[in-house]
């Protein structure tokens, strides 16, 4: 891990990523690296549009969890660098991870259902393929088996 000095976590804003952040706030203080924070907003197919209501107000909620999190690492002496990006998701990290020299990108493995692997599955195998680094792929915890839970 000494080789490791610049970390980014991938965020999306979905309630998962908290998850990848709480990884990459683990290892970044455990090793004493930089830590960057990467929101990636993706319009390519205009959904921006359509996130009204409560889909929007649970992206807020997440969007200042997460920057609260940020800032009270920041509190704590963890450097950690909030970036913003709009664009194509492989692209825009792709890019973040080469001009800020990156040395492991932690992200979701994106399993949360049939519409996050349309919209980010694409993008993960793309950003995997041609990463210069390492990727620790972040999977949510998984809950109790029902049929597991039902015998009991």
């Amino acid at each position: 891990m000494e080789n490791f000095k610049r970390i980014l976590v991938v965020s999306r804003d979905t309630k998962y990523c908290k998850t990848a952040v709480h990884y990459g706030v683990s290892i970044s203080s455990k090793f004493g690296t930089d830590l960057y924070v990467l929101h990636v907003i993706d319009d390519s197919i205009g959904l921006e549009s359509f996130q009204v209501g409560e889909r929007q107000k649970d992206l807020l909620k997440i969007k200042e969890e997460l920057t609260a999190t940020i800032a009270a690492e920041n509190d704590k002496g963890l450097k950690v660098k909030e970036l913003m990006k709009e664009g194509d998701p492989a692209t825009e990290i792709l890019k973040v991870v080469s001009d800020e020299h990156i040395d492991l990108v932690i992200m979701l493995a994106h399993e949360e259902g049939h519409l996050e692997h349309f919209l980010f599955g694409r993008s993960n195998d793309e950003i995997i393929r041609n990463m210069p680094c390492s990727i620790l792929m972040v999977k949510k915890e998984p809950g109790p088996a029902k049929d597991a839970e039902a015998k009991r």
